[in-house]
């Protein structure tokens, strides 16, 4: 269905191609993953399916792709509609109109076919993507994890015989990603679709393929084949292939239900072991949660010792606090009665169902949302009545969509700019970009970066002004494991030093990770608050791979059993 020959992309201005010698073929009826880093080429090749590589990017694409015996050299991305559907990283870019039920009727428009098939169609689509409650609803007004399903809903509809997805499950909670996969994989084994996605968080979708297609590395020629094959040799891999790598299991295993029934031995040599070395961290002060940890810690003494020695930090014991915080935005209730506080040196994960109001106590949190009701306080300072330019020293927002930071031309400039606007050393933005993505050159114009590397490079915009309350909004987004490794590095460091962070998260590996604390909500009200093993740990939606795999023993990560076992360091 989709063939590769010798294919190589050299985008204009650049001395080497993106990708090259990529030869390879997805047959027909099948679901293909390409995997790899941050970096390397995956939006390249699936662009070159659908033809907007080299047609929309410019560029020059050598050698030949044909889908469905077409050449997409030589048929542009408007000659492919009916054969290719495509859904980008950004679903913002995708839509064309105002409401759910019309974005998932245009495509169909456009290709002329009859309103009672169009009707038909719209209302299957709901159905499957769980979208019939927001079929009216304005695009503006959805969560991100609502916009992607309305995003992947709107290709579906023409019924193309190729899917074509770039990291389709990013912005959406583990049960709504579970439910798109098994979507894809009904089309897949009902309706003979072939689909073709890229993904980082392959511990979602491994599954589900039938195979790999692994770029191992930027210009490096295409590895393909079994899961089980191709995740033995990849430098990217999910946590229950770590840790079958770790257990010495062959041949590894693909599902948490495989690596289960071959844990019993692991299980025994970790008996008595003491549980949380490594990863169950050591919890800062207990003040802001609401089960307190059973004895102070080495992060928890830090926190304190800043609380007694800073100014600011004695007049008040919270970098952030949220007291009966409600907010209603287009006649939805966002947020309901939430009371919530932050205690310097504490990183908490905000987690929940897409459309819980993750990203609507953010924007409180960052002056962006005015409350309808209750307070939002940053120590004395209150953010949506704060000047911007005081403001950005106090708290600093990452957003979902990290373009919206970024506005010059070269990765220089940006960081020339978030210098000065700090204040800091020149040179402090761009010695955080190249701890958090090494290899991005100073004259790379942001446009033509990564998802995952526009997201490393807003958030180092944003830290070098060291602000003492940090927001991230799906900060893994587009983020391979080794550059989450690296962001999970930086954000500890800055923990350390005493800085409060809040994530708002889908990824349950990261909040395992790095988070001492798990806020969860539903319809914008706070259901569980506490210590991270407590509750994702008994949380059938939240729990890590590693979890699920060792219970009922309380392990989080692999760090954590590798330290654990003594082969290795844990931290």
């Amino acid at each position: 269905m989709i063939r590769f020959e010798n294919v190589s992309v050299t985008y204009d201005g650049a001395a080497e191609p993106t990708v090259r010698g990529v030869d390879f073929e997805v047959p027909e009826g099948e679901l293909v993953l390409l995997a790899g880093p941050s970096g390397v080429g995956k939006s390249t090749v699936l662009g070159a399916v659908s033809g907007l590589v080299p047609h929309f990017t410019g560029g020059t694409l050598r050698g030949r792709v044909t889908v469905a015996g077409r050449g997409t050299r030589t048929h542009k991305p408007r000659e492919l509609a009916d054969v290719v559907g495509t859904v980008g990283q950004d679903p913002l870019a995708h839509f064309v109109t105002d409401t759910v039920e019309d974005e998932l009727a245009y495509g169909m428009e456009s290709l002329g076919l009859a309103p009672d098939v169009m009707r038909r169609r719209v209302e299957e689509t709901l159905d499957l993507l769980g979208l019939a409650d927001l079929r009216r609803r304005s695009i503006a007004t959805l969560s991100g994890g609502q916009r992607q399903r309305v995003a992947i809903g709107s290709v579906l509809t023409p019924h193309p015989s190729v899917l074509v997805l770039d990291e389709p499950t990013s912005a959406l909670d583990p049960a709504a990603a579970e439910e798109v996969l098994a979507v894809l994989q009904r089309l897949v084994h009902d309706l003979g679709t072939t689909v073709f996605l890229a993904e980082h968080r392959l511990e979602r979708v491994i599954q589900y393929a039938d195979q790999v297609v692994l770029l191992p590395g930027r210009g490096a020629p295409p590895v393909l084949g079994p899961p089980a094959e191709v995740m033995a040799v990849s430098p990217v891999y999910p946590p229950v292939v770590d840790l079958g790598r770790l257990a010495g299991w062959t041949p590894l295993p693909m599902t948490v239900r495989d690596a289960r029934r071959r844990a019993a031995d692991l299980r025994r040599r970790l008996e008595g072991a003491p549980q949380g070395r490594g990863e169950l961290r050591d919890q800062p002060p207990a003040t802001g949660t609401r089960r307190r940890s059973a004895r102070p810690t080495p992060m928890g003494a830090l926190a304190r010792r800043r609380t007694r020695t800073t100014p600011a930090a004695a007049e008040t014991r919270f970098t952030a606090e949220v007291r009966a915080l409600s907010v209603t935005r287009a006649r939805i209730q966002a947020l309901r009665d939430v009371d919530l506080t932050i205690a310097p040196g504490e990183t908490v994960a905000l987690m929940g169902r897409n459309g819980a109001g993750k990203s609507t106590l953010l924007g409180s949190l960052v002056g962006l949302v005015t409350p309808g009701s209750g307070t939002v306080r940053l120590g004395e300072a209150v953010p949506h009545r704060t000047a911007p330019k005081d403001l950005v020293r106090k708290v600093g927002l990452v957003p979902q969509e990290p373009r919206d930071l970024l506005y010059a031309d070269t990765v220089a400039a940006e960081c020339a700019a978030a210098d000065r606007d700090a204040g800091a050393d020149p040179g402090t933005c761009r010695a955080l970009v190249s701890e958090l993505l090494p290899g991005v050159t100073d004259g790379a114009h942001p446009r033509d970066l990564s998802e995952g590397q526009r997201l490393a490079l807003a958030l180092a915009v944003v830290l070098t002004a060291r602000p003492p309350l940090l927001l991230l909004d799906e900060p893994t987004r587009g983020l391979d494991y080794a550059a989450k490794a690296r962001l999970v590095g930086v954000l500890r460091a800055l923990a350390a030093e005493g800085h409060a962070i809040v994530l708002a998260t889908h990824d349950v590996e990261l909040a395992a990770e790095l988070a001492h604390r798990v806020v969860l909500l539903a319809e914008g009200e706070v259901i569980a608050d506490g210590p991270t093993a407590e509750v994702v740990v008994s949380s059938p939606s939240f729990a890590p791979q590693v979890t699920k795999i060792l219970a009922p023993q309380r392990w989080l990560t692999v760090p954590q059993v590798r330290a654990a076992l003594g082969t290795g360091d844990g931290a």
